[in-house]
């Protein structure tokens, strides 16, 4: 009987939230939100915003990166004393290029799958494909591109590869990259969507050159968050 109430009530929740705006959350993940006995999050500073605007009063603890693999202790400790815990990253889909695979992975040796859920939701990934207009059967997801290590390697692999790809950038290498493409694939299309979901999303298309040649022309530095999607050849 034990065994059964522990695994009722024990749960880690994997939980998607907004990627900007914070109305693209689900019904769902704020129930879970809101049940949970406490929310480890990437950043406490951010996910209260969120737990702010729906009125949310759970209790947060940090998360990130630097601190999963000991932190995970913790949450497995939580969840055998029986407790509901939610993981949340600062934006989307936890584990996709985001903390959170290291947490899984540790609960699923210690504890097994059954106390684990997945909380659907925003995805940057799915969404900058959704406003594509390709046929996007079949994709590669590179997520963020390596800063100096592998960047060249990665690029030729881009340029061998006939499906579509679709990978993430920073505001502070988006302008690298376009560079890149247009030196290794100068005549493949492109699409580049930034700030999806927020007040200023915006989606360019074209050669690399066109692009970076679009981004250049504003003033100071390029802002927002970006997706970009090589369209198959």
């Amino acid at each position: 009987m034990w065994y059964r109430n522990f695994y009722m009530a024990a749960k880690l929740s994997i939980v998607a939230t907004p990627i900007g705006n914070l109305e693209d959350i689900t019904l769902r993940a704020l129930r879970i939100l809101k049940e949970a006995d406490v929310i480890y999050c990437e950043d406490t500073r951010v996910t209260s915003k969120l737990l702010a605007r729906y009125d949310l009063h759970t209790p947060l603890k940090r998360l990130d990166a630097n601190v999963e693999a000991t932190k995970a202790k913790e949450v497995i400790e939580r969840l055998q004393k029986g407790e509901h815990v939610a993981y949340v990253s600062d934006a989307g889909t936890p584990t996709i290029s985001d903390p959170g695979y290291r947490l899984v992975a540790a609960v699923q040796n210690e504890l097994g799958d059954s106390v684990i859920e997945a909380i659907p939701g925003a995805s940057a990934l799915v969404a900058a494909l959704s406003i594509a207009g390709i046929a996007a059967e079949e994709f590669i997801f590179l997520g963020f591109p390596p800063h100096k290590k592998g960047r060249q390697t990665l690029l030729k692999r881009i340029a061998a590869t006939e499906a579509v790809v679709v990978l993430y950038e920073s505001s502070h290498r988006i302008l690298k990259l376009l560079e890149e493409f247009s030196a290794a694939i100068p005549t493949r299309p492109i699409i580049v969507a930034r700030e999806i979901t927020k007040k200023f999303e915006n989606v360019q298309r074209g050669v690399a050159a066109d692009v970076l040649a679009h981004f250049e022309k504003e003033a100071g530095e390029v802002r927002g968050e970006f997706v970009v999607i090589v369209e198959a050849q």
